[in-house]
This record gives structure tokens, C-alpha cells and sequence, in this order.
């Protein structure tokens, strides 16, 4: 018979094999389980297998270039620390002010539009199957006539996608491994993630970034938009407006002085316009709205912070005919090729959804999502600012962008989980210039929205 005590003190010991002896059938590789007979504790081993026995490996190398990736990608890593705080905290209830996921349903006119597209699948007159690579010819022309009317762009020039997310993969696919990269600091990073992953870049570097790309800062110093006449010269320009992660929208002098230094430069600019519709001031919604652009510029946007459609997938992307590449080959050409390479066409069903979107009814009922999430936006503004942060943001999207000086961003983002149960994102993953922030969305139910400004009150106090 083993005592437990003794038992115990081996398990911990940093050398196991001093409890098992010379027993082979009990090696450093096979595990304890203690079953309990009575009152006595037995002893079993059972087979692990061994690290030290290699498994088949292929002849394929890595890409390198995966290697040089920081950690997991930023918002499932936010997803894994959030799961390890609720296994911390079972009892806790955690409110998610991070990953800018829609929480409020789906407008019902927007929602009848699928599930009649859906039923209509199951007739004989009814069912589609692969439609066309760039999307539904219908919806492309109400796209093109409803957010880009008299900017000079048509349904030829309207790509539907799966969401804004993965045509930025297939833009990066489209330019390859040796284009230069510019990115404002700090910017959404799947920018920068495909262009690493591309192998655009070279290593990173704390505190500074990949190798071979431009940061271009973006700080409350210069009103978050770059000071142009220091930036180098790139072949493409990401840039976001109003931007995730800081909220802020260029105007239109500014947005005009992109173009002009993107010509200048012979430079493409890959323009996010995913939050658009979260405008409450004059700046411009589309970056073909600034003269010039459509020879300079690809926009992209989606419908999920609008309609909800985060886990339906449907956006967009405008490759205007005007633009060229070096040799004179139009870009929406090749960019065409891609899509029909890679991609076959966003769902039926999601499409159904997007033209009901823009229906007057769909307009009106995104409008009034936009709005809710809006007056959370004005609560957690208000907050904030109550207890004497700076904070920008939040006027044009649905995020608020919270300074704490000379504070670690991460250490900022475990310290609000920790005391007051609630998840944000921290500045730094979204580049160098985000250090010192923390990224709070507005996407949220209202109770949840006021519980978590209740906390952080009570925190920050």
C-alpha cells in the first residue's frame, strides 16, 4: 500500500523517477492516476506517449514567412485570454467591450429577404446553384447607385465578396511578395498580417514593427492623420476611414492630400470603408468622392456593422476601370482573376440579404441599428471622460479610443479583465502607435453597455 502523502510528494517532485525506481512499466512518459479502493489509494500507470519518439514528418518546408508572425492573430488571441479569465472566474459575468462583433438581431426586413431566398432554394423555379464569381449583376448596380451615385462608378466596377476581410487577402494575392507597404499606426492588422504572410515584410522588431513596412503615425498629435512630406514613398497605402481602431474620419482637405501623394508617388491606395455609414460630420464617405482618386484607389466595405451581417458575410470591393498598373494593364482586370481563381461567389442567400439592405425599408432599418450603437458609443464616451481620461473617437464609428500615458497596453487589457470582468483590446495589437490606448467598442447590449461604464467607474473612481 502507498500512502497519499507520499504520493502526493512524488507527483511534485521535479524527479519522478525517484518515486517509481527502476520500473520501466512506469517511466518519466506515462502518467499517475490514483484510483481510491476503499480507504486505500493504488497506483497505476498508464501508457503517454513518448515526446522523445519523433512522428512523421514531410519533406515540405514552412513558409518561412509564418514565422515571422507575432503570437496568434490579435482578436483570437482576446478570444483564448477571455476564455482563461471565465475558467478563472466561473461565476463571473464577463462583458465583451472588445471584438467588434454585432450583438443586436438582424432588421426582420432584412432577415424575411434570406429565409424567402432560402425557401425559394428547396422549388425547382426557385433554386440557383454557382452564380456569378462577382456577384449577383442586380445587386452590384443598386451598390454602385446607392453609396457611389454620380462618383462616376458602375456595376462593372462592383466586386461582391464574403466580407471586407477576405478581399483584403485577395488584394494582398493580387499585388504578391514584392510591393512596398504602408499602413497607418495603429491600423486594423490583418493589413499588416497579410502582407507578412505575403512576404512583404521583414522581421519584427519591438516597439518598431515588421521590416519593409511604412507606419504611418497616426497619434492625438497630428489629429490621427499622417504628416504626409515624412512618409516614404509605398506602391500601396492601406488606409481606413473613419478608422478601426481610433475612430477618427479624415476630412476632406486631408483625404484630398492622400490622393494627391498617392499620384505623386505612382502609389495604389487600398481604402477601408467598412464604418461609413457611422458618419455624423461632412467628411467624406467614399474616397472616390475626392477628384482623382479612381486612377489611385481601391475602396472596400461590408455590410456587417450595418446590418449584422458579421457572421452572414457580404461585402464589397470598387476596382474602378480608370485604374492601371505600371505597364497600362487595368487592375480590376487581374483583380477579376483572382476572384474567379479563388473565390466563387458570395452566398444566394447573403446576397437576397444585401439587396433588402438597401431596399428603402433595409436602408432605414440599418439606420436605426447604427443609431443604437451610436448612443452606446455617446455612454462610454461620456464614462471616460467623467473620469478624466482623454478619449478620442466615437463621433464617426463605433469605437472609443481610451489614452492611459506611458502604460503598457496589454497590461492595461489584463488589469480591466481582471477587476472588473470586462474585455477590451489593447492599443499595441493594432501596431507600435497604439501603445498606451485600450480599444473600447460600442458594440453591446445597452444593459451590458451601462453595467461595464458602472465598473469601470468603480475601478477608475
Amino acid at each position: 500500500m502507498i500512502h497519499r502523502h507520499l504520493i502526493s510528494t512524488s507527483i511534485s517532485s521535479s524527479s519522478p523517477s525517484a518515486f517509481l525506481g527502476q520500473d520501466h512499466l512506469c517511466n518519466l512518459r506515462r502518467r499517475i492516476v490514483l484510483h481510491r479502493v476503499k480507504k486505500s489509494w493504488i497506483c497505476k500507470c498508464s501508457a503517454k506517449p513518448s515526446a522523445d519518439k519523433t512522428a512523421y514528418k514531410t519533406k515540405v518546408s514552412r513558409n518561412e514567412n509564418m514565422g515571422k508572425l507575432q503570437a496568434g492573430y490579435l482578436f483570437p488571441e482576446i478570444k483564448r485570454r477571455r476564455a482563461a479569465h471565465m475558467l478563472k472566474f466561473p461565476d463571473a459575468q464577463v462583458i465583451s467591450l472588445g471584438i467588434g462583433d454585432i450583438t443586436e438581431p438582424i432588421p426582420e426586413v432584412i432577415a424575411s429577404a434570406m429565409a424567402k431566398r432560402s425557401k425559394s432554394l428547396a422549388t425547382i423555379k426557385g433554386y440557383s446553384g454557382y452564380g456569378a464569381e462577382q456577384g449577383e449583376k442586380l445587386l452590384r448596380a443598386t451598390i454602385a447607385s446607392t453609396f457611389y451615385a454620380n462618383l462616376g462608378i458602375g456595376e462593372h466596377d462592383v466586386f461582391i465578396s464574403d466580407g471586407a476581410k477576405n478581399d483584403i487577402s485577395r488584394l494582398q494575392v493580387l499585388f504578391g511578395s514584392d510591393v512596398t507597404v504602408a499602413v497607418q499606426d495603429p491600423s486594423y492588422p490583418a493589413y499588416v498580417d497579410s502582407g507578412v504572410i505575403m512576404g512583404q515584410t521583414g522581421r519584427y522588431q519591438n516597439n518598431v514593427g515588421y521590416g519593409n513596412i511604412e507606419y504611418m503615425k497616426c497619434s492625438p498629435d497630428n489629429d490621427f492623420f499622417p504628416d504626409l512630406s515624412s512618409v516614404s514613398r509605398a506602391d500601396v497605402i492601406f488606409f481606413c476611414s473613419p478608422n478601426n481602431p481610433t475612430g477618427s474620419a479624415a476630412s476632406r482637405n486631408q483625404l484630398t492630400q492622400l490622393v494627391q501623394f498617392a499620384k505623386d508617388n505612382g502609389s495604389i491606395i487600398i481604402y477601408d470603408s467598412a464604418y461609413a455609414l457611422y458618419m455624423s460630420d461632412d467628411s467624406p464617405k467614399s474616397i472616390f468622392e475626392i477628384p482623382g482618386a479612381k486612377e489611385v484607389a481601391i475602396e472596400i466595405s461590408s455590410f456587417s456593422k450595418y446590418a449584422g451581417f458579421t457572421g452572414v458575410r457580404l461585402g464589397w470591393t470598387v476596382v474602378p476601370k480608370e485604374l492601371q498598373f505600371s505597364d497600362g494593364f487595368p487592375v480590376a482586370k487581374d483583380f477579376n482573376r483572382i476572384v474567379c481563381t479563388c473565390f466563387n461567389g458570395a452566398s444566394n442567400i447573403a446576397q437576397a440579404g444585401g439587396l433588402a439592405c438597401l431596399s428603402p425599408e433595409g436602408l432605414e432599418a440599418m439606420q436605426e441599428v447604427i443609431g443604437f450603437y451610436k448612443e452606446n458609443t455617446h455612454i462610454i464616451i461620456e464614462t471616460f471622460k467623467s473620469l478624466g481620461f482623454n478619449v478620442y473617437g466615437g463621433k464617426n464609428a463605433p469605437y472609443v479610443w481610451v489614452h492611459f500615458p506611458g502604460q503598457n497596453s496589454w497590461d492595461l487589457f489584463e488589469e480591466i479583465l481582471e477587476k472588473t470582468h470586462v474585455v477590451t483590446i489593447p492599443g499595441s495589437g493594432f501596431g507600435p502607435g497604439g501603445e498606451g490606448f485600450i480599444r473600447v467598442s460600442a458594440f453591446g447590449h445597452r444593459a451590458n453597455v451601462l453595467e461595464a461604464c458602472k465598473r469601470f467607474k468603480e475601478l477608475y473612481k
